[in-house]
């Protein structure tokens, strides 16, 4: 039976664990050729090895996403290794704790730099790829933090709002180029990424913290990676064929009360 994504390149940043390993994974099985891009080049190998144990096509990355000179070399490798950009899965990112009165200029720069820029930085690239093959999909990843107050949050929670913003308007701008753009905005995920934040919400206890947070949601439990690879993969594909400039929310009805 033939893959949702067969003959597709897909590139997925932060694909070196959680959400960004588990997407990579049920994109290889659904037939992309997949470029893993992280920052810690072990842990993107470490995906395509498990890719490849599974017979998929994989290429290992490292670049800094908030680096426009790492991001070219990186997409251009792509398209010589594994050919034009079908799609791109904008997962990597960063967190930060903190009120506009605790947290730090570095903090805020950081979030900036990295689910901004970074996403800004890759989309473009992947953009121009995917203009020389007809189209694509680009998927990014916002925040259920982009859609509520978050308390103690703000570099995070304005950074995803901006990739909202972002979303909507490269959806109208490359849409005469065949390109679909879309946003997810997951409830909490326990990756590591999240056990900061949870350890911050519980007063330094990170099981305070878990519990606090799942009591925020109406299905009883945080999500998983899987549960936001799923999303990703029907984003990505032709599924989701008049879908663009959508925000989509896997939050166990978070935002739903």
């Amino acid at each position: 039976m033939a893959g949702r994504l067969d003959g597709k390149v897909a590139v997925v940043t932060g694909g070196g664990s959680g959400i960004g390993r588990a997407a990579a994974a049920l994109f290889a099985a659904e037939g992309a050729a997949i470029a893993v891009l992280d920052l810690v080049s072990d842990a993107a190998q470490e995906t395509v090895d498990l890719i490849a144990a599974d017979g998929g096509q994989a290429l290992a990355l490292t670049a800094d996403i908030a680096d426009g000179d790492e991001v070219r070399m990186a997409f251009d490798r792509v398209s010589t290794e594994l050919g034009p950009v079908g799609v791109l899965y904008n997962n990597a990112g960063v967190n930060s704790s903190g009120s506009i009165l605790t947290s730090t200029e570095e903090d805020w720069d950081r979030c900036m730099a990295v689910n901004v820029k970074g996403t800004y930085l890759c989309s473009a690239a992947a953009a121009r790829s995917m203009t020389e093959r007809g189209g694509g999909s680009i998927v990014n990843q916002g925040s259920v933090a982009a859609l509520v107050g978050v308390a103690n949050f703000a570099a995070y929670c304005a950074s995803k709002g901006a990739v909202v913003a972002l979303t909507r308007s490269m959806a109208v701008d490359l849409a005469t180029s065949g390109i679909r753009v879309n946003v997810i905005c997951p409830g909490t995920v326990y990756t590591p990424l999240m056990r900061p934040m949870l350890t911050a919400r519980g007063g330094g206890d990170e099981e305070k913290g878990l519990a606090m947070t799942i009591a925020k949601y109406p299905i009883g439990r945080l999500g998983t990676p899987e549960d936001i690879a799923r999303v990703a993969l029907f984003l990505a594909s032709d599924e989701s064929a008049f879908m663009t400039g959508s925000v989509v929310t896997p939050d166990g009805g978070m935002t739903a009360q």
